[in-house]
């Protein structure tokens, strides 16, 4: 009995630790499932929210085109020299902030006052020359129109003698014809005894001095004939030459004042040298690259330094072909510049004629075959509005993400 009580007694001993068992596996499988769907809560959660960040970043992504491959761009300046010379002071050190008219580099002026002094010279010389030559045209005038009026009272006067002459030469031939009438009657009267020999003589000596008359007058006539066709020729001489000799002392004044205007541009020159040789900053901004120093010899058109207008500022913005469609001039644009952790606005100005490579030095030629596809971009110029802060901070090749809204 007392090993069966005992036996029994020890049952629920052995079976305590099995219940219990139980027990516990019934209560953590309920924990396992509340684990499993928080953690398929959480999966789902954080789907969602990716979802709704990516619809949402999707959204707002279709309101701008933006790209990183831009950067501040400005006006650079070339300063060069315009004359030649030697480098007598140089007045800016590196990287120096000028203002327009303020002086950079002065040259050695010497050979250029000599010149200037033989500028003033030649202008001198030529002015005394148009002063001796400018009566010489109203001189000139005024003794062809002497020596015409004179030309043709001679030929008038020559005419009229003509004239006269010929009247003269006219009456005597009629007085020579009635002589010699006379004496052919004379003749035959003496012959027939009617009239004296003594008639006969005076009228055959009256004849012979009619006849000496006559041709005396003919004489006359032939020389003052001549007389009058010399005079026309004068006259047209003086007709002819008198333009000629007019036209050239025209033309004769004429150099004289060329050569005056050319001394006169030569001096301007020579002025406007002897001022290059004090070389000024053409606009505001910053000097850069400076490479002159005093003593050098430089030439014209050689390049002393760079000057880069930092009061005109824009972007170059090289975005892809396939951006650009809904791109328009005027839209606004945010620029985030790297160097200085900050954005400016802006808003686009104007597209490029044509894609970046065509501007290139050696452009794609697609037609001579091996042809690839390659998206190309085109620039975009956008404006930077004025008056922002820190504009001032901010240098020709800068790297910024332009972002421009498109709707």
């Amino acid at each position: 009995m007392s090993d069966h009580s005992t036996s029994a007694h020890q049952m629920p001993d052995v079976q305590q630790p099995t219940l219990v068992d139980e027990a516990s596996s019934s209560g953590a499988a309920p924990a396992g499932a509340r684990r499993r769907r928080a953690i398929r809560l959480r999966v789902v959660a954080s789907a969602a929210a990716l979802a709704l960040a990516l619809a949402g970043w999707w959204l707002h992504a279709r309101r701008y085109e933006d790209t990183d491959d831009a950067q501040i761009d400005a006006n650079i300046s070339a300063v060069s020299a315009r004359v030649q010379g030697t480098v007598t002071a140089v007045h800016v050190l590196a990287n120096p902030e000028v203002k327009a008219g303020d002086a950079l580099v002065e040259l050695d002026a010497t050979d250029l006052e000599v010149a200037l002094a033989q500028a003033k010279a030649n202008v001198a010389q030529a002015e005394a020359q148009v002063s001796a030559e400018d009566p010489n045209v109203p001189m000139t005038m005024a003794s062809n129109l002497a020596a015409q009026r004179s030309a043709d009272a001679e030929v008038e006067n020559a005419r009229a003698d003509l004239q006269a002459a010929e009247a003269e030469a006219g009456q005597a031939g009629a007085v020579d014809a009635l002589a010699q009438l006379r004496l052919e009657r004379a003749k035959a009267l003496v012959a027939g005894g009617s009239i004296a020999r003594a008639d006969y003589d005076e009228r055959a000596s009256a004849a012979d001095v009619s006849r000496s008359a006559a041709a005396a007058a003919r004489k006359r006539v032939a020389g003052k004939r001549a007389k009058l066709d010399a005079a026309l020729a004068r006259q047209r001489e003086i007709q002819q030459n008198g333009p000629h000799r007019l036209g050239s002392r025209e033309a004769t004044l004429e150099v004289r004042r060329a050569n005056l205007e050319l001394a006169r541009a030569q001096l301007r020159q020579a002025e406007l040298n002897l001022g290059y040789a004090r070389i000024v900053a053409p606009a505001d901004g910053v000097i850069g690259r400076r490479s002159v120093n005093v003593g050098d010899r430089v030439q014209p058109g050689q390049q002393l330094m760079a000057l880069t207008q930092i009061g005109d500022l824009w972007v170059t913005a090289n975005f892809r072909e396939t951006q650009v469609e809904r791109m328009r001039v005027g839209q606004r644009v945010r620029i985030w510049v790297d160097s200085l952790s900050r954005a400016f606005e802006g808003e686009v100005e104007s597209f490029a004629g044509a894609t970046g490579s065509r501007y290139s030095l050696f452009p794609p030629e697609n037609a001579a075959g091996n042809y690839v596809k390659v998206v190309q971009r085109i620039p975009a110029r956008i404006r930077l509005e004025p008056g922002q802060p820190e504009m001032k901070r901010l240098v020709p090749g800068m790297s910024v993400e332009p972002r421009v809204w498109i709707r």
